[in-house]
């Protein structure tokens, strides 16, 4: 066998691996799409936040309908993405997961007042929470930005609240943020895009204790009882 064509085999070997590559990044794609359409519904859904405190239980449960589809496509994506290729092909899915973290968090916390844990959000997306080297898994990083971004969206809701005459939401919203940004500074991060995200939640803080002290001054805090919760009617 001619040396050139030794070449040949070689590199249509080569361009067999990537045509199978393409074909796979274009199924992965797909089901991105479709996915992430289904983030931008919830996002939508859950305006309703803002402006109308008897659609917010309704909102929710529609979110978690949404929900359901959504982690449908997370099967389909776990089952497309092989094993040892999740870091290969992460950045098809990174920012819309980052997404649903907000999402099912948000959603989460209206419902109950806390924080959703790291392995119930990956239950609601039907993955692994387990942190491993093989396999599809909900990446620890991209929960913490989830959790930032709810930081966010929750001080924009604290202004809002005020607006339509409900006090009693910002100190439930100053009292969770405070607890989050405590925890948040236990962690040693370098200097990434997690640790610059962080960063501006300072300014998230810094808006909601304007928002609280605004009231104070104004003299439209609800009392509270012993233990610091407000009470109804207030």
């Amino acid at each position: 066998m001619s040396g050139n064509l030794v070449i040949q085999n070689i590199f249509g070997e080569f361009q067999k691996c990537l045509d199978e590559e393409q074909e796979l990044r274009e199924v992965i794609r797909n089901i991105c799409r479709e996915v992430d359409a289904i983030s931008r519904a919830v996002t939508t859904v859950l305006q309703v936040i803002h402006y109308n405190e008897a659609g917010i239980a309704p909102a929710c449960l529609e979110a978690r309908q949404l929900f359901e589809k959504a982690k449908d496509g997370y099967v389909k994506l776990k089952t497309a993405v092989p094993p040892t290729d999740y870091y290969k092909y992460q950045d098809h899915w990174r920012f819309m997961t980052q997404r649903y973290c907000y999402l099912i968090s948000l959603t989460i916390w209206l419902e109950k007042g806390i924080m959703a844990s790291h392995e119930t959000v990956a239950e609601v997306l039907g993955i692994s929470a387990v942190e491993e080297k093989e396999g599809f898994h909900l990446d620890i990083e991209d929960y913490l930005i989830g959790l930032l971004n709810l930081c966010s969206e929750l001080s924009r809701l604290a202004v809002n609240s005020v607006t339509r005459g409900d006090y009693n939401r910002p100190l439930q919203i100053s009292k969770f943020v405070m607890e989050l940004n405590a925890g948040f500074r236990l962690l040693n991060l370098k200097n990434d895009h997690l640790r610059k995200r962080f960063d501006a939640l300072k300014y998230d803080v810094k808006k909601i204790e304007e928002v609280v002290y605004d009231l104070s001054i104004r003299g439209l805090l609800p009392k509270t009882d012993e233990d610091g919760a407000a009470q109804p009617g207030n």
